[in-house]
């Protein structure tokens, strides 16, 4: 029988040592950082495209949410919707029915962008140019439209020229037709979110060849900005080797912020929301709202190099 002495009892269960309670201490934190930002915008527009060949990968999550995210630190922020799926001006809370004026009528009838645009009900600094079932039939139409590439740009220059703006978040279908390229033409950065799932980086390569195909022959301004990472689960070894092995490709351009797989991000659109107006608190719209202030923080730096070359 074993001496009483020499036997140790368990160490009693402790919730603030459990993973759960680590990972809420933490969120917390995040909240007050959060809550304690202030930046600035310097009056520029920066012109976004949110792209990604591959689907499934929270292309248009990333959008509404980033926009949103801008929005509640102070930023004016306009989605232009070129989805014909309209998931974007869904979540935003805009109407999308057929009558409704949308994009389609910028670029096939050569409407003002000023007329279509709409003002989400999340925010006054949230505004939307949605898409509608018409937009479908776009890229056929678009064919034998003059300055085909060119049209979205232009009607988009004519609207900054009378409008201030701090950020232009275009929303693409997930495809190389007409409707992306008019987007890569009138975009000066391109973000391309990336889920933290097998097949990650599949298709990669060819949506970074058409970038390089717009530099050359459109829009010579088109760069990579952003690479964000979405559908992050710490808690697989597959998460963590695609976030290492997209950071050792794009070290400079992959941001610090990565964004959870969370129940509160997929339900919101179903509401017409964005997440940071269903669950402002929620794991998700933390992490989006970080890479919000990242990415207005990134572009600073960014020009602050430029002009000390």
């Amino acid at each position: 029988m074993p001496d009483s002495e020499n036997t140790t009892s368990p160490a009693p269960f402790s919730f603030d040592d459990s993973p759960i309670a680590r990972e809420l201490a933490d969120l917390t934190s995040r909240r007050k950082a959060l809550a304690g930002v202030q930046v600035e915008f310097d009056g520029t527009t920066r012109v976004v495209t949110v792209s990604n060949q591959k689907g499934g990968v929270g292309k248009t999550t990333t959008t509404v949410n980033l926009a949103a995210g801008l929005a509640s630190i102070g930023a004016r922020v306009l989605v232009i919707d070129l989805d014909p799926q309209g998931n974007a001006s869904t979540a935003l809370g805009i109407p999308h029915s057929a009558d409704v004026a949308s994009i389609y009528d910028v670029l096939i009838d050569e409407e003002p962008l000023a007329d279509v645009i709409q003002t989400s009900p999340e925010s006054e600094n949230l505004l939307c140019a949605p898409s509608t079932i018409h937009l479908a039939g776009a890229e056929i139409e678009l064919v034998s439209q003059v300055a085909r590439e060119h049209r979205l740009r232009t009607a988009l220059d004519t609207y900054l020229s009378e409008n201030h703006v701090d950020f232009v978040f275009i929303d693409c279908p997930p495809s190389l037709g007409l409707l992306t390229i008019n987007a890569f033409t009138a975009a000066t950065e391109v973000l391309i979110p990336i889920q933290c799932e097998y097949y990650a980086l599949e298709g990669l390569s060819q949506l970074l060849g058409s970038v390089t195909m717009i530099q050359k022959h459109l829009n010579t301004s088109l760069h990579l900005s952003t690479i964000l990472l979405t559908m992050y689960d710490g808690r697989t070894r597959l998460a963590q080797q695609v976030a290492d092995e997209v950071r050792t490709h794009f070290p400079e351009r992959v941001l610090t912020t990565v964004i959870p797989r969370s129940v509160r991000v997929s339900e919101a659109p179903s509401f017409g929301q964005t997440v940071i107006a269903y669950d402002g608190q929620s794991a998700g719209a933390v992490a989006y709202r970080e890479a919000a202030v990242e990415i207005v923080r990134r572009g600073h730096e960014q020009k602050s190099h430029e002009g000390a070359r």
